[in-house]
């Protein structure tokens, strides 16, 4: 089969994604709303969602276009364009995520009050997470698809163009065009990513924190009670956070990592021509190939493992029904994995990249990336679920005070960090030692190879959540928000996992995008070395591992801050006659407005932190600077996102399991679950705001240097 061939079928396979995403969005929303309250509050969330994100993006738009013209400018003349088609495709996802999560939300509510199944009710709701998972997926694909054709894909042979050079429109930096063009579409992703999730996180958190103070704290009314002026902001904030923060936030990861493996594939063949190795120009085709090939394999574990659930008859465990999706696409995938690979590689020398067991050995490390995701969504289950031991003792512990539930929390988040960390290294490592760098970078890819499921199953979460939400605020009976609770409940525990999921991803995706730094900075024909002997590498290491500090300070300023303005204000509207006697409605246009506003003007400082970092420490200080900051950072952030995510996912659900009269004697209203309140207020700017910026902030660090390390390497002022 030839590369053409190959490329042809990739990208059928993602328009049939494509297809099928548009096909659910359509069956969404010719399902029933309900009543007309649940209508009426449903239209609140969906406007209240896309006025937020409108107008984000044209903030958005304006960095995007700008950033877009100096690539253009200085660094390759068409890069600006491959740049802006990364940052559509991450906020197409976006929207069509949102959109269609606030469409499933009522939806998944009505079909609990008609039915009272709890099997038809997670179908609706999975459905709609699944057209943000299948969309992250298939857009990200097929926006490289596109930059590789419309750039200097070699059709007589498929492959990546390694030799060509290019400039910008102004400044004469020479530089390999397709290469460049890869990255600025990763970096296009990226950005988008970053002001994502770090304005939703804001606008959720704060909407969330102040509603939970006004109701629990200040005048002991239940959780989403529409008389709270601050819960449909924290609806909305559910999908602009969890829903469209986390497809951006996942789609950059999966386009990064394609990016890093094409990347290191260029660099290895370049290195080993230099030094006399005979290389088959087939063969480096396939190694450009294998990446897109392993996400497109993954693609149709994911359409596979996510439309058996669509069509099959569910039974009452929720749990169990989103478990056999990942369990069918992960297996799908792998394989699938091991035919492409056995496809592209078997007869060919390999000894250039690596490969000490021929062809087998990108599978196994696809294999060891994939087993990764498996375990690092198992062991954050374990420490964030109440079916477990860590979370049961945190809610036992609430019964002696704030004080011990924050220390219980805290040794939580600290314990959950080993094991996940012991997985990527021992992963990394493994795919090393059989596959060199370019193993390395397919485990990353191994990992994310079936995200489309991951995140299907993650936005089953806000949209269980919201839809429990909507039965609490419009009254709905208590046997269908038995239903919506129990939803909730398993929605709580995927979204810890998506989070986890994130994370670990973000290593993976982080140590391929470092490895490809140094070999785009690195003279062609030298072999790619970062000197950790070099001081201005340790000084890049301890200065990037105290911006991750610094960061997550600001980003939780930013929440409280935004936290206790909306609190004041709510109570403020709480004390007009008939808003608590429920005969007036509080102004919730004004508390979405709010929120909106302080996620917006709060966004800027911490979105241009990774931005600007590494383009003024290269100026200043040169490369190998650079490539110590991204190692610093990524060592520091990485368990700090996982404690963060952890302890935040056991403090909720501690609450929670409190909330639901598991804990004997210590129901709603008591000193023990006052006390879980604090745990959990502590615990939603740690997982919904800090732990999962955390990740994009390395990356967007790790792209940006990708970017402009063949210009960095000629200008740095001080060279070391």
């Amino acid at each position: 089969m030839s590369s053409v061939s190959v490329w042809l079928i990739v990208l059928c396979v993602t328009l049939v994604a494509m297809a099928y995403v548009f096909w659910n969005y359509i069956r969404i929303k010719k399902l029933p709303e309900g009543t007309a309250e649940m209508s009426e509050l449903a239209s609140i969330i969906r406007s209240g969602a896309e006025t937020f994100l409108k107008t984000e993006f044209k903030y958005i738009g304006i960095v995007l276009v700008t950033v877009a013209v100096i690539f253009c400018l200085v660094i390759e003349k068409t890069s600006g364009i491959s740049f802006l088609i990364g940052g559509v495709m991450s906020s197409l996802v976006c929207l069509l995520g949102m959109k269609s999560a606030t469409y499933a939300n009522v939806r998944t509510s009505n079909k609990a009050r008609e039915s009272l199944s709890i099997g038809e009710t997670v179908k609706v709701a999975l459905c709609g997470g699944s057209i943000s998972g299948l969309a992250v997926q298939a857009f990200g694909m097929f926006g490289l698809i596109v930059v590789l054709l419309l750039g200097e894909f070699v059709f007589k042979d498929g492959g990546v163009s390694h030799t060509a050079l290019s400039h910008g429109l102004v400044f004469n930096l020479i530089c390999n065009p397709t290469m460049i063009r890869i990255s600025t579409y990763s970096l296009g992703c990226s950005i988008v990513a970053m002001f994502n999730r770090v304005a939703g996180g804001n606008y959720t958190k704060a909407a969330d924190i102040s509603s939970d103070i006004l109701g629990k704290l200040r005048h002991d009314l239940p959780e989403d009670d529409s008389r709270i002026p601050n819960t449909i902001a924290d609806f909305i904030g559910d999908n602009v956070n969890d829903i469209a923060g986390n497809c951006s936030d996942l789609l950059e990861s999966f386009v990064a990592t394609m990016s890093a493996t094409i990347m290191i594939a260029v660099t290895i063949y370049q290195v080993a021509i230099h030094e006399g190795y005979s290389i088959e120009e087939t063969a480096f085709n396939h190694a450009t190939l294998f990446p897109v090939v392993l996400a497109c394999c993954g693609l149709i574990g994911c359409l596979i493992g996510l439309g058996i659930a669509n069509f099959k008859k569910m039974g009452d465990d929720p749990s169990k029904e989103l478990d056999l999706s990942t369990w069918i696409s992960a297996g799908i995938t792998l394989v699938l994995g091991g035919i492409a690979s056995y496809v592209l590689f078997h007869g060919y020398d390999l000894s250039a990249y690596s490969f000490k067991l021929g062809w087998a050995s990108p599978w196994i490390s696809a294999i060891l990336g994939i087993a990764s995701g498996v375990a690092i969504g198992i062991i954050t289950e374990y420490y964030t679920s109440t079916e477990y031991k860590p979370t049961r003792e945190l809610a036992e512990i609430c019964t002696e005070g704030e004080a011990f539930v924050v220390t219980k929390g805290d040794a939580i988040g600290s314990r959950s960090c080993l094991f996940p960390i012991l997985l990527i290294g021992i992963s990394l490592l493994i795919s090393g030692i059989l596959c060199g760098t370019y193993g390395v970078a397919i485990s990353s890819l191994g990992m994310l190879a079936f995200v489309g499921a991951t995140v299907s199953i993650d936005a089953f979460g806000p949209i269980a959540d919201n839809a429990g939400g909507l039965a609490e605020a419009c009254h709905l009976p208590p046997e269908v928000r038995a239903i919506t609770d129990k939803l909730d409940a398993v929605g709580n525990t995927t979204a810890a996992i998506g989070k986890g999921f994130a994370i670990g991803s973000a290593a993976f995706a982080t140590v391929s995008l470092i490895t490809a730094y140094v070999g785009q900075y690195t003279e062609l024909g030298s072999e790619p070395v970062l000197n950790f002997a070099s001081f201005a590498v340790i000084a890049g290491g301890i200065i990037g591992g105290s911006l991750v500090e610094y960061f997550t300070a600001v980003l939780t300023d930013n929440t409280i801050d935004s936290a206790k303005l909306m609190a004041d204000e709510g109570d403020k509207q709480m004390s007009i006659p008939g808003v608590l006697d429920g005969s007036v409605r509080p102004d919730y246009n004004k508390m979405i407005a709010m929120a909106a506003r302080e996620a917006i003007h709060k966004m800027v400082l911490p979105s241009l932190l990774a931005l600007v970092i590494p383009v003024v420490g290269g100026i200043l200080f040169g490369v190998q600077f650079v490539g110590g900051l991204l190692v610093g950072a990524t060592i520091v952030a990485i368990p700090r996102a996982i404690f963060m995510g952890n302890s935040g996912g056991a403090f909720d659900n501690a609450k929670k399991y409190i909330e639901s009269g598991l804990l004997e004697g210590h129901g709603k209203g008591s000193a023990a679950h006052k006390a879980s309140v604090t745990g959990d207020t502590i615990g939603d700017t740690r997982k919904d705001v800090v732990g999962v910026a955390l990740d994009i902030f390395i990356k967007l660090m790790s792209t940006v240097a990708n970017t402009l390390a063949p210009v960095l390497r000629n200008i740095s002022i001080f060279r070391f």
